[in-house]
């Protein structure tokens, strides 16, 4: 049993001494290190033969989420975009839970490899009961007029074309009890004009998740989202300038940024049975900022 802890000094707090990183950047080289739960997180069998699909489950949310899956039982697979490093330690954690691992290399923004990861998770389990849509893409930037077409497009094909495709592919091929969890965020609410894409494709996700909602429970799938707030993985040295790096999360009530691995309790709620009356919700998750 973990013992009662401080939530604010829970983790490591801000200056963070991080250097920046090339998109989509690293978890190997992050400082400090991300908590995926790698020593923390004990499962209790709430997902036992469940197959799940995590889209950026290399690192970060993926990653802690990937793990907690495979601890409370269900067998994984994560998709990621480059990161081969990162996706192999993620597949060895699930492996190490006793779990069955599958990592498919790929750019969600095409629909044809969505509909090719929900093929090839059926083709390996058998079964898809859990969909996370979960990877992401972010610029920061000074002014809205920096922004290309180029980049407007792929963060929205990234972030919700992709959640589209795989959805409109999962969703009649899962049975009664399923779950599709998206990972929305508090820019979806409290939007920053650094990131004015990203924040637009986050209030895009929330509004999608409480439309499909209305429509999978007719089948028995739930569909929920989940809202972070800053959570530290490497899309953040790689996206945004040092000097925000530095002082990531010092505007929570906590004074720090979250850990992946103080999300993952979250999906495992809104994927397992305990979460039978959940749908169509948003769950924030973000140091005290509010979402509504």
């Amino acid at each position: 049993m973990q013992s009662i802890q401080d939530p604010r000094q829970q983790y490591p707090a801000p200056p963070y001494p991080q250097s920046p990183q090339d998109h989509p950047g690293s978890d190997a080289t992050l400082a400090p290190k991300a908590d995926h739960g790698e020593t923390s997180y004990k499962g209790s069998g709430k997902l036992t033969d469940r197959k799940a699909l995590i889209t950026g489950g290399d690192s970060g949310i993926g990653r802690a989420v990937a793990l907690a899956f495979a601890r409370e039982g269900a067998d994984v697979l994560i998709s990621y975009l480059s990161e081969e490093q990162d996706a192999q330690e993620t597949v060895r954690l699930i492996e190490e839970a006793g779990r069955k691992a599958v990592a498919v290399k790929g750019d969600i923004q095409d629909e044809a490899h969505c509909q090719e990861l929900v093929n090839r998770a059926i083709g390996e389990f058998g079964q898809l009961d859990i969909l996370v849509n979960n990877a992401a893409y972010q610029m920061n930037h000074t002014s809205f007029l920096d922004i290309s077409t180029e980049e407007f497009d792929r963060t929205f094909r990234t972030n919700v074309y992709a959640m589209f495709f795989l959805s409109k592919a999962a969703l009649p091929l899962m049975r009664p009890g399923g779950s599709i969890i998206n990972t929305t965020s508090i820019q979806a609410y409290q939007p920053e004009p650094s990131l004015l894409a990203y924040a637009a494709t986050k209030a895009a996700i929330a509004n999608f998740t409480k439309s499909l909602a209305k429509e999978a429970i007719e089948v028995g799938v739930r569909v929920n989202a989940v809202a972070p707030g800053p959570v530290w993985t490497p899309l953040i040295p790689s996206t945004m300038p040092e000097e925000k790096v530095k002082s990531f999360g010092e505007d929570s009530l906590l004074g720090r940024a979250a850990q992946p691995v103080e999300l993952s309790p979250i999906y495992v709620l809104l994927a397992s049975q305990e979460g039978s009356y959940i749908t169509g919700m948003i769950y924030g998750a973000t140091g005290g900022r509010p979402i509504a």
